[in-house]
C-alpha cells in the first residue's frame, strides 16, 4: 500500500511540474517571436518602474533618516511578491473561468511548457504573460507604501502585502483581466485604472487614516529629501509606462502604438497643466508639482491608453493635471488626512478619472481586429459603456475598502502598524534597518 501510495504521490508530482499537456502544447504554432521580443522588453520595463523607479521617486521625496527604508520597501515588495505571484496568485489571477476567482493549476507555474501560450496573449509564451502580469503586481503593492512613508512597520509592511496581495489585487485583476464577472459586464481597463491604481490609491488612503498622521505634520517641516532623486524616478517610471501601457497590447503592433503615443502625450499635458495651476496660485512652479503632473497624468490615461486616439491622451492628460492637483491640495487639506506622498490624490483620483474617461474616449477603431470589433465609448455612440465603467469603478473601491480593511487589521493584530513615536523620531532607517545615509 506504501509503494502504491508513493507511486501514485510521484506520478501526480511528474505530471504537476514537469509536462504540459499535449492540448497546450499544440498552441505553439501561434508564437511570435517579434511579440515575444516586444514582451520581454515591456516586461523589463516594468520592473524598472518599481527598482529603481518607484524606489527613487518615493525616496527623494521622504525626509533624509526615512529614504532607505522607504527604499526598501519598494525592493522587498519585488521580491515577496515576485514569488508569491509565482506560488499561487498568478493562477488564481488568470487560470480558470470563475466568475469570482481563478483555480489553483498554474500554481508554482504548473502545466507551463516551453509551447504554451495564454489564452489572454496567445501570441508570446504563457510564462512571459505571466512574468509580466507579475511585474504589475509588484509595483501596485509597493504603490500603496508611500501613503504610510516615514511610519509603518518595515514586518508590518511585508505582512499587509501578502494579505492584500490576495484579499484585494488576486480577485480584481481575475475580475477585470482574467475573465470574471467585471470583464464579462464589459468593464474595460486595458493596464490598470482599476486593478492598478484606484486598488493603490484607496489602500493608501485607508491606511494613511488608520495609521495616523506622521508626529510633526502641520506643524514641523516635512520637505523632501532630494528632489532631485524624485526626478530621476519620475523620468524611469515615465519611460516604464512605455511598457506597462505599450505592452498591454501583448505585441508588436499598432495599437500598442497608439497606447505609448496616447500615454506621453498624456504625461506631458499633466505636466503642464498641474505646473501652470501651481504657477498661478503660488507665484511659482515647483520641481515636485511638475513630477507630480507628469505621474498624474501616466496614471489616469491608464485603463483608456489601448482604447483612444492621440488628442484624447491630451484631454485625459489636462483633466488628470487639474483634477489631481486640486485633490492633492485643497480634498487633502480639508479633510486633514496625511497621505504622505499624496498616493490617493495621484493614483487613486487619476485611476477613478481615467477609468471613466475610457467609457467616454474609446473608439472602436483603435482596439478592432480582424475577428473582432473595437470598443466603442460615449462618444464612439455608446453611451452604455460609461455607466459600465462607473459600475467597475464602484465595485473595485468597495472591495478594495474591505480587502484593505481586512488586511491592515490583521496585521496590526499580529505585528503592529505604526512604529513607536522614538523610532519614528530617530528615523526609520536606524530603527528598523541600523543603516543610514552618510553625512
Amino acid at each position: 500500500m506504501k509503494k502504491l501510495s508513493r507511486s501514485v504521490g510521484a506520478t501526480i508530482a511528474l505530471v504537476w511540474f514537469a509536462t504540459p499537456s499535449a492540448a497546450l502544447a499544440a498552441d505553439a504554432s501561434s508564437i511570435s517571436a517579434a511579440d515575444t521580443g516586444f514582451m520581454i522588453a515591456a516586461t523589463a520595463l516594468v520592473l524598472m518602474m518599481t527598482i529603481p523607479g518607484l524606489a527613487m521617486f518615493y525616496a527623494g521625496m521622504v525626509r533624509k533618516k526615512n529614504v532607505l527604508a522607504t527604499m526598501a520597501q519598494s525592493f522587498s515588495a519585488t521580491a515577496l511578491i515576485s514569488v508569491l505571484w509565482f506560488a499561487f496568485a498568478y493562477s488564481l489571477s488568470f487560470h480558470g473561468e470563475g466568475r469570482w476567482i481563478g483555480e489553483f493549476g498554474r500554481s508554482f507555474f504548473a502545466g507551463i511548457g516551453v509551447e504554451t501560450v495564454s489564452p489572454f496573449a496567445a501570441t508570446i509564451p504563457e510564462l512571459l504573460f505571466a512574468v509580466y502580469q507579475m511585474t504589475f503586481a509588484v509595483i501596485t503593492c509597493a504603490l500603496v507604501a508611500g501613503a504610510v512613508a516615514d511610519r509603518l512597520k518595515f514586518s508590518a509592511f511585508l505582512l499587509f502585502s501578502v494579505f492584500w496581495l490576495f484579499l484585494v489585487y488576486v480577485p480584481s485583476a481575475h475580475w477585470v483581466w482574467g475573465g470574471g464577472f467585471l470583464a464579462k459586464m464589459g468593464v474595460i481597463d486595458f493596464a490598470g485604472g482599476t486593478v492598478v491604481h484606484i486598488n493603490a490609491g484607496v489602500a493608501g488612503l485607508l491606511a494613511a487614516l488608520m495609521l495616523g498622521a506622521r508626529q510633526g505634520y502641520g506643524k514641523e517641516n516635512l520637505a523632501p529629501f532630494d528632489l532631485s532623486m524624485a526626478v530621476i524616478g519620475t523620468g524611469l517610471l515615465w519611460v516604464g509606462w512605455f511598457g506597462f501601457n505599450g505592452g498591454s497590447a501583448y505585441g508588436a503592433g499598432a495599437r500598442a502604438v497608439f497606447a505609448i503615443v496616447a500615454t506621453h502625450l498624456a504625461a506631458s499635458s499633466g505636466a503642464i497643466v498641474w505646473s501652470a495651476l501651481e504657477w498661478a496660485e503660488r507665484g511659482k512652479p515647483s520641481v515636485l508639482g511638475l513630477i507630480s503632473g507628469a505621474v498624474a497624468g501616466l496614471g489616469t490615461i491608464t485603463p483608456a491608453s489601448g482604447y483612444v486616439l492621440p488628442w484624447h491622451g491630451v484631454v485625459i492628460g489636462c483633466t488628470a493635471g487639474a483634477v489631481c492637483y486640486y485633490a492633492c491640495t485643497r480634498v487633502k487639506v480639508r479633510f486633514k488626512y496625511d497621505d504622505s506622498l499624496d498616493v490617493f490624490g495621484v493614483h487613486g483620483v487619476g485611476g477613478i478619472i481615467g477609468t471613466l474617461m475610457a467609457g467616454v474616449f474609446a473608439t472602436a477603431s483603435v482596439s478592432a481586429t480582424a475577428s473582432e470589433a473595437g470598443i466603442s465609448g460615449l462618444l464612439d455612440g455608446a453611451p452604455r459603456q460609461l455607466l459600465i465603467q462607473a459600475i467597475g469603478v464602484v465595485v473595485i473601491t468597495v472591495w478594495c475598502l474591505i480587502g484593505t480593511w481586512i488586511s491592515l487589521k490583521a496585521t496590526n493584530l499580529l505585528v503592529g502598524l505604526r512604529t513607536d513615536s522614538d523610532d519614528e523620531r530617530m528615523g526609520l532607517d536606524l530603527a528598523l534597518h541600523g543603516e543610514a545615509l552618510h553625512q
